[in-house]
């Protein structure tokens, strides 16, 4: 495989790439709302520097061929099947995710906004892309938010098992700052997502052992047996890594999104798709006021920045700084695509018939 340097990337206009995303979505059935708000979504993940979650990879390998084979509903009825004054449980109706997550999470808000927390569990729907999307909406209100996803196929093994039983769960868990970017923590429970070893096949690239394990559940350095064998391996991946603490991490997603939304876990294997999500949000000022909590959230920040960096390290990060960074650079100079996306993207114009005018 031939390695492609970030060099050989094309960078695109975001504002052109979401609208042919979106005339796409709808296309394929949805209405033009849903469509904005699903190509927003998976443009927002290139954007922050995401591309396992964006158009690389999960417009063409989930969104697309959903819409098209019905799978995903392009207009579904999504409706809460139970509720209480903080809580809510929902019936996506096959829905794509991220019109499901708009949906809800702008509810749990309104919730938090009443009574100072708001929370809702979600069945029977499909992909949602990247899981922060939603606690990210809850910064605008001055509010911590929360966001979780069961997987769409079972993909991850449980600690020291060989057999794929969970999916890679990520977690996602927001809080607005005051001048300093918002911390913002987005991770998978598996070592790494699996749109990270797809990117690896893509580039040319080998992936580290502690990420996935090939067809005879064996550990592989390449990402196309890891890809094959659809083998994750839990955060941690290792008992000296303590992958047992990843492993716990993605159960406790799975009973969140699954047995709180009445769903059930992550499918078998031939089994219909079963994506489940959990949603939360907390006012701030129902706690504290927001300036005396932004000013602490900065102070915290600038000093773990400040932290002298070990050797080979350039400097000290955290959650949320890297994304925000890759948002500013994207936002001026574009999204940088791989040439093989650039391709499939101009196929997906043609088909469209839509001029192809993505370059900034």
């Amino acid at each position: 495989m031939a390695d492609t340097t970030a060099a050989e990337r094309v960078r695109v206009d975001p504002a052109r790439l979401e609208t042919l995303v979106a005339t796409a979505y709808e296309r394929l059935g949805m209405p033009a709302d849903h469509a904005r708000i699903a190509a927003h979504g998976v443009v927002l993940a290139d954007l922050r520097g995401h591309e396992s979650h964006g158009v690389s990879n999960n417009l063409f390998g989930f969104y697309l061929p959903g819409l098209r084979s019905g799978d995903i509903n392009a207009r579904p009825n999504i409706r809460i099947l139970q509720e209480s004054a903080t809580t809510a449980r929902w019936d996506a109706d096959r829905g794509m995710g991220f019109v499901v997550g708009d949906i809800v999470m702008r509810d749990v808000m309104e919730r938090a906004e009443r009574y100072g927390c708001g929370f809702g569990a979600v069945a029977n729907s499909r992909h949602y892309g990247m899981a922060q999307i939603y606690s990210l909406m809850a910064l605008e209100r001055n509010m911590i938010g929360m966001s979780m996803t069961n997987g769409v196929t079972p993909g991850v093994v449980p600690f020291q098992g060989r057999e794929a039983k969970l999916g890679t769960n990520p977690i996602t868990v927001t809080a607005p700052a005051g001048t300093e970017p918002p911390f913002v923590l987005d991770m998978a429970t598996t070592t790494v997502a699996y749109g990270k070893i797809q990117n690896a096949q893509r580039d040319g690239r080998t992936v580290p052992p502690t990420w996935g394990l090939d067809r005879d559940g064996h550990t592989t350095t390449d990402p196309q047996a890891a890809m094959d064998g659809l083998r994750l391996l839990p955060l941690g991946a290792t008992k000296e890594g303590s992958g047992h603490k990843g492993y716990g991490l993605g159960l406790w997603v799975d009973i969140f999104c699954g047995a709180l939304s009445g769903s059930g876990f992550t499918a078998k294997a031939g089994e219909e798709e079963n994506v489940n999500h959990f949603f939360g949000a907390w006012r701030v000022d129902a706690f504290v006021p927001v300036d005396e909590f932004k000013r602490l959230m900065d102070g915290r920040m600038r000093d773990l920045v400040s932290t002298p960096p070990l050797d080979g390290f350039d400097r000290v990060l955290y959650a949320g700084l890297p994304e925000w960074e890759a948002e500013q650079d994207r936002m001026a100079h574009g999204v940088a695509l791989h040439p093989s996306v650039i391709v499939k993207l101009r196929g997906l114009a043609d088909e469209l018939g839509l001029a192809f005018d993505l370059l900034p």
